[in-house]
């Protein structure tokens, strides 16, 4: 039985598409894999604070040091890797906003990427901690970007996730969304086929 985490991070509850691609995700990868147990954290409903002064006093002060804030900062860090840890399928939906990720997945992933935990620095350079995991990335984007400089998303996460040890990263785009005519139905139907494909 494997363990699915999936981060959700786009800020709209209705009519979004990197939710309805999750959803699709979930009930594929359900008949395809009866036994696995699915986790959803999302990040528009229960919100991760950014980096700050409590979160680096919480990883780097002795126990006895940390303030009530950096502790409570630590915990909070700790319960989000630790459900990176448990999991085997890491699932990002992103909505692409300005190019790039939503704000939320970036504080998720600063709160994640830790040295020690997740990766480590060595005398050869860093070394991803998380090896043997997959990772899907189901992004919705108003127009089409996929392997243009426009694209921040992408690139981006390819190194943030190769960057911990995760290399099998498979990216589901549904592109064109906002460009009118047929790209919109195009956009979600190449998406959704290439869903079937994952699951």
């Amino acid at each position: 039985m494997s363990r699915v985490l999936i981060i959700e991070s786009s800020a709209r509850q209705q009519d979004s598409v990197s939710r309805q691609l999750t959803q699709s995700f979930i009930q594929q990868w359900q008949v395809a894999h009866p036994g696995d147990s699915i986790m959803v954290r999302d990040l528009a409903r229960h919100p991760v604070p950014h980096l700050d002064a409590n979160l680096l006093g919480g990883w780097m002060k002795p126990a006895e040091q940390r303030s009530a804030a950096e502790q409570q900062s630590l915990e909070r860090s700790n319960e989000l890797t630790e459900e990176l840890l448990a999991a085997d399928v890491l699932v990002l939906a992103a909505p692409m906003y300005n190019f790039a990720i939503p704000s939320t997945l970036k504080a998720w992933l600063d709160h994640v990427l830790r040295a020690g935990v997740t990766f480590k620095y060595t005398d050869t350079g860093p070394q991803g901690l998380l090896t043997g995991k997959r990772a899907y990335v189901l992004t919705a984007r108003g127009g089409i970007y996929a392997g243009s400089s426009a694209d921040h998303q992408e690139p981006y996460l390819r190194q943030v996730m190769g960057f911990i040890g995760i290399h099998d990263v498979e990216f589901i785009h549904a592109e064109g969304l906002n460009l009118g005519g047929d790209f919109h139905e195009k956009g979600l139907n190449q998406a959704n086929a290439k869903l079937a494909q994952v699951a």
